[in-house]
């Protein structure tokens, strides 16, 4: 079964309000783009959604998914993919894909009504949930590469975790770099029009000298929208950049 939707999200830990404290009215506009497009994701009918986000190396991690937010001072758990019987699962998730858990469990199942840290099993008819890392060196055929195996027997979705750069003024974590602003333009404008080609044309090198997290995962989208076929439609929901990286939320959708 092709792809039929996709929502791309970035993953600040700040987006928690109990990490951000005080701050949490900061990123208030931020977290309600990634609420509104983890719900147009969950409405789009699909029956699977994967996560994917850049981690060391690329890999299929297997449920339930856990991890906690205590390494950001919140001793927060997370868990997503609660199935059934004493089975291990992932101890530990990097950030993309531990906040992606995080914006999941703030929502319904599209498929039972339930919160998604009470899991039906799929043999149960509800959804199935998937976490996959990509490498965030992989070369951009890599990615594409990954997203093109990415397949389903069912409907599937993705929610693709990564933030812009973080080079954006001279308190940002990378210091300011002049680059950063027309590279995270570009990108605004690939997902506002999803635009495969611009995706696939994001320069690895480039975007490592900008500390840019989504690249990657990025171009997994893009390799999976190609790989699907058809026409797709984008919604840019958010583009800022607070604290000098930037923060990017869109949908994609089948036209």
């Amino acid at each position: 079964m092709p792809l039929v939707a996709a929502a791309v999200c970035p993953h600040p830990p700040l987006l928690v309000p109990e990490v951000a404290g005080a701050a949490a009215p900061e990123l208030d506009d931020l977290r309600a783009a990634c609420d509104a497009a983890v719900a147009r994701l969950l409405d789009s009918g699909a029956h699977d959604v994967l996560v994917v986000g850049a981690a060391e190396r690329t890999a299929a991690l297997d449920p339930p998914f856990q991890g906690s937010f205590a390494p950001w001072g919140l001793p927060l758990e997370v868990r997503l993919g609660d199935l059934p019987g004493d089975r291990p699962g992932t101890d530990r998730l990097p950030l993309g894909l531990l906040v992606g858990a995080w914006l999941l469990n703030r929502h319904p199942s599209p498929a039972s009504g339930d919160a998604l840290n009470r899991h039906p099993s799929p043999a149960s008819g509800g959804a199935t949930w998937r976490m996959s890392t990509v490498a965030a060196d992989a070369s951009v055929g890599a990615c594409a590469d990954l997203g093109a195996r990415l397949v389903s027997g069912r409907p599937w979705a993705l929610l693709v975790m990564g933030d812009g750069s973080a080079c954006r003024g001279e308190k940002a974590p990378g210091y300011a770099d002049p680059r950063a602003e027309a590279y995270d333009e570009t990108v605004a404008e690939a997902l506002a029009d999803a635009d495969v080609d611009a995706l696939l044309g994001l320069d690895p090198v480039r975007s490592a000298q900008l500390r840019v997290a989504g690249r990657a995962p990025w171009q997994v989208l893009a390799g999976a929208a190609r790989a699907s076929g058809g026409d797709w439609h984008g919604e840019l929901r958010h583009h800022s950049a607070p604290y000098g990286v930037a923060y990017l939320v869109a949908n994609w959708e089948r036209a």
